[in-house]
């Protein structure tokens, strides 16, 4: 499997991109990308209440050097970028950033796959659905960290 290098635009996130902002989707730069699609899955691997928490699935991206910010929290869109869109644990479709409690501090991790073709998985469906549909299909991986404390 080939490398992808993922970054962000911050390793902490700026309120732009939690709870106590607008709450938009961050932008996400790739490098390294020769695939004909690409999903996201965003995890808080430290979640008390479970084994890990997903606030963001989206796929069939375009193979861009960059995901924009700001996807629109919808289950299929056009700007500014073509994607689909899941249900995430916060039981939403679309980006939930990170709301940690007063005093406490949450890691979020970005993976970025990517696909040998687009991926014949629903708007809406959940992360096990993505995940199913992915295999056989992943040719490239990255991930990236950020953290947000209050």
């Amino acid at each position: 499997m080939e490398k992808l290098v993922v970054s962000l635009d911050f390793l902490e996130f700026p309120p732009t991109h939690t709870c106590d902002g607008e709450n938009l989707s961050p932008r996400i730069w790739i490098t390294g990308l020769s695939a004909k699609s690409v999903a996201v899955m965003v995890f808080n691997p430290f979640e008390k209440s479970c084994c890990s928490f997903t606030p963001w699935i989206c796929w069939n991206l375009p193979p861009l050097p960059v995901i924009p910010a700001g996807i629109p929290r919808e289950p299929t869109t056009n700007e500014p970028v073509l994607a689909v869109q899941g249900i995430t644990d916060c039981g939403v479709t679309g980006y939930t950033g990170p709301c940690p409690p007063p005093g406490q501090m949450i890691r979020y991790q970005f993976r970025v796959y990517g696909l040998d073709a687009l991926l014949d998985c629903p708007p809406g469906s959940d992360k096990h659905q993505l995940i199913q549909a992915m295999q056989g299909h992943v040719i490239q991986y990255g991930e990236t960290v950020a953290i947000c404390s209050r």
